[in-house]
């Protein structure tokens, strides 16, 4: 990838990579469970800190960061007896700039408060759904969450999904939009990149033979697939089918997400 221009021109942090085993899909039996994996350049993983490890402690932003496990970019922290830590940076801070996680803090960039401190229409990032579990939620790049409106116990959000939840007033969130939101208009101009990327070659179904897949078979490479709709090279139906489970937090969601008009 080539060098942003916002970007620091520096070597990673030592203190804060570690590295994880290539495992190409495969689960701890061996067998391969999710497709497509596998190859790519070797990565070292930047630890991160979602939480609030470091409350009332003011940092200072001296580097910006390229990761090569998330869209977002990264910031390096410095804190005031010299330790470093690495967050998701927000679109728009600088080098130099100063943040703090406090239970109440002034209204700016990187900032990380609670809820319940944060006015209606604010932008934020890196939300948390239980308190003090570090943030869960809007960490991918350009992304960002409104504060809806402020109820007993629970602070309504607007997601970039147009799902309305209800998140407890006590989590806490960071201030602004998550940092690179050009990353929507990457497009992988050439077959390597993809393998860079780790991402191996998919065949489509229609192409295969009948035993490999449902859609396999037919007279000519573009036959259609001869049913009512797709399926999986399992036969379970595919698309436009409801795979969430329920889940303890279904009973915060206000107004689930619109589909997408094709």
């Amino acid at each position: 990838m080539k060098q942003h221009k916002l970007l620091t021109k520096k070597d990673p942090e030592k203190k804060l990579l570690i590295s994880f085993k290539n495992r190409a899909g495969r689960g701890d039996s061996g067998r391969i469970t999710v497709r497509h994996q596998g190859g790519g350049v070797k990565r070292l993983y930047r630890i991160i800190d979602f939480g609030e490890e470091k409350m009332n402690m003011p940092a200072k932003v001296i580097a910006l960061e390229y990761d090569p496990f998330r869209s977002a970019f990264i910031c390096l922290l410095e804190y005031e007896k010299g330790e470093k830590r690495y967050q998701i940076a927000p679109a728009g801070i600088k080098i130099g700039d100063n943040i703090i996680c406090s239970e109440k803090a002034e209204l700016k960039t990187g900032n990380r408060m609670k809820l319940k401190n944060i006015p209606v229409g604010t932008q934020v990032y890196n939300v948390e759904i239980e308190s003090l579990r570090g943030g869960k939620l809007v960490r991918s790049a350009g992304g960002s969450a409104k504060i809806a409106a402020q109820e007993k116990g629970y602070t309504h959000l607007a997601f970039p999904s147009s799902e309305i939840r209800k998140i407890p007033e006590e989590c806490f969130a960071s201030i602004g939009q998550v940092s690179f939101p050009e990353h929507k208009f990457i497009r992988a101009r050439r077959a390597g990149v993809s393998r860079h990327r780790g991402i191996r070659p998919r065949v489509r179904g229609t192409a295969m033979n009948p035993p490999d897949h449902p859609h396999g078979g037919g007279s000519g490479g573009k036959a259609s697939i001869g049913m009512p709709g797709p399926k999986t090279p399992w036969g379970k139906p595919a698309r436009g089918v409801k795979t969430r489970k329920k889940k303890w937090t279904d009973k915060l969601i206000i107004q689930r997400r619109k589909k997408e008009k094709k």
